[in-house]
């Protein structure tokens, strides 16, 4: 290698090694590709909150709906990798990739992980006036009225989505499928009686379960929450098998330098590890992690392969 090049490719990282130096001088934004209120935006803004402590800066959520998430995943993965616009992400980042054919960023390849932030639990619930209790209540009803109910989630391909579809065809029913923009507009409904049922994060409803205004039937979980010791899981209420996890993590843009990450991970670890941040996600529902960035990266390269295969077998596609 000449010297010449030598002198070039190091003039290349010295505004790297200065922004490394010197981050972070100015506000950071968690994009959470969700609407508020939701879960991902409710885990987002507990550890920003204590990451912006241990930063010395702002750290201020902007919340980027629409596509079940695919909008702010693109807008990250398009952002400038400088450690200032981070993204919170759940199963939906990898399903997405699969489930959309205009999506043009791979999960892992598009992203550096900086940490799993929380499990949580997504849960069956009904409006309150349904004529069924219990997850094999609803089933028998489901069946000797099909296609009669209607259920809401975050969106065609979202993890709520599929959830319920895996539901669907495991306890063979025909309820059907409202998509909505998100979430929060999909627990409203049903708290109304728009729909009968949703699949939503249990962090979010635990307050309209407690308040009775929802009933909750199973969680998708292979264990019960801590939060509502009461739910059953839906392999314990009636679907014996029936197991699907849920996970909220921390990505930056790839090329991000590594101090830059490295110092993302550490403000993170430290937020996750705060008695009151984990007082606080524990109460509402959620299981702290705070995982490696490495550790992460195993995750979402484990779950990419299996939620391509859910996504093909549930025939979902969106254009």
């Amino acid at each position: 290698m000449t010297k010449r090049l030598l002198a070039v490719l190091a003039a290349s990282l010295l505004p790297l090694c200065a922004l490394a130096q010197g981050y972070p001088n100015k506000p950071i934004r968690i994009v959470v590709p969700l609407a508020a209120a939701g879960t991902g935006d409710t885990l987002a803004r507990a550890v920003g909150e204590a990451m912006a402590k241990e930063l010395g800066q702002p750290v201020v959520i902007e919340n980027k709906p629409g596509a079940g998430g695919l909008v702010g995943t693109q807008f990250v993965a398009a952002a400038a990798p400088d450690g200032y616009t981070l993204l919170a992400v759940s199963p939906s980042h990898v399903i997405n990739a699969t489930l959309y054919a205009k999506a043009d960023y791979d999960p892992v390849k598009s992203f550096e992980p900086i940490t799993l932030m929380a499990y949580t639990h997504q849960v069956l619930v009904a409006n309150p006036a349904t004529p069924f209790n219990t997850l094999k209540e609803l089933i028998d009803y489901a069946k000797k009225n099909p296609g009669k109910l209607n259920y809401g989630s975050a969106g065609t391909g979202s993890a709520t989505h599929l959830n319920m579809e895996l539901f669907k065809s495991m306890a063979g029913v025909d309820i059907v499928h409202v998509p909505y923009k998100g979430s929060t507009q999909a627990r409203q409904d049903v708290v109304a009686g728009q729909v009968q049922l949703a699949m939503d994060g249990l962090l979010p409803v635990l307050a309209l379960i407690k308040e009775k205004r929802l009933k909750a039937l199973a969680l998708t979980s292979g264990h019960r929450s801590a939060s509502a010791p009461g739910i059953p899981t839906m392999s314990e209420a009636g679907v014996p098998g029936y197991v699907s996890d849920t996970w909220y993590g921390l990505l930056a843009p790839a090329g991000t330098p590594r101090d830059v990450l490295a110092k993302l991970e550490h403000a993170a670890s430290a937020a996750l590890k705060s008695p009151e941040v984990r007082d606080r996600l524990t109460k509402a529902g959620a299981e702290p992690a705070g995982t490696t960035a490495g550790e992460f990266r195993k995750v979402i390269e484990r779950e990419k392969p299996i939620w391509a295969k859910v996504v093909k077998d549930s025939g979902a596609k969106v254009d």
